[in-house]
């Protein structure tokens, strides 16, 4: 019988592979730490599923391949709003 956190670990790469999620929006989805989920679905979800794990480290590598994008694009929404008030 599978315990809590293994039961955690296949729900959050489940949930990162349907939604595309990144890990900050899967900790909050969760109510968890990005340290948690980050721990859960590299170390334990390979133990555990690793079909799931090679799925959501393909979700993972790309999440981190357009990090700068999207920083990019908050950073001029952010002075784009700034400007407007």
């Amino acid at each position: 019988m599978r315990d809590a956190v293994d039961i955690r670990a296949v729900e959050l790469g489940e949930y990162i592979v349907k939604n595309n999620a990144t890990v900050r929006a899967a900790a909050k989805a969760f109510s968890i730490s990005k340290s948690t989920v980050h721990i859960d679905v590299t170390k334990r979800l390979s133990q555990i599923e690793p079909l799931l794990y090679e799925k959501v480290r393909e979700v993972l590598d790309l999440n981190k391949a357009q990090r700068h994008i999207r920083g990019g694009l908050a950073t001029k929404e952010k002075y784009k709003n700034a400007a407007d008030t």
